[in-house]
Formats: C-alpha cells, sequence, structure tokens
C-alpha cells in the first residue's frame, strides 16, 4: 500500500493540493482531491533539482 503525504502547502479547501508518496526507485506526486487521477513518477535525482523551484528557492 502507497502511503501519500499531503503538502504543508495544501489547505482542506484550496486549488492547490499536493501529495506525494515514495517507491523503491521513484517518487509519486498526485493531485490529492482527484486520487484516482494521473500520477507524476520522478527519479530521486529529478525529486531532488524540482524541490528547490518549489520551495521558490531558486
Amino acid at each position: 500500500m502507497t502511503h501519500w503525504i499531503k503538502s504543508s502547502y495544501s489547505t482542506p479547501d484550496g486549488p492547490d493540493c499536493v501529495e506525494m508518496a515514495t517507491a523503491p526507485d521513484h517518487i509519486l506526486v498526485r493531485d490529492s482531491k482527484n486520487p484516482d487521477g494521473p500520477r507524476l513518477a520522478l527519479t530521486p535525482t529529478t525529486w531532488a533539482t524540482f524541490l528547490p523551484y518549489a520551495a521558490g528557492e531558486k
């Protein structure tokens, strides 16, 4: 079973609701309002490169 973690930036009623989960060789990302919808599967390297942009550090 995949354990999804909701972003601390997500709001209960807001339009920006993102969840992530880890798998052995990739990171999964999905819209928490649409849990059965599409998911992104990112390599750990891609995820690490993406995080500073998502946090507004770049």
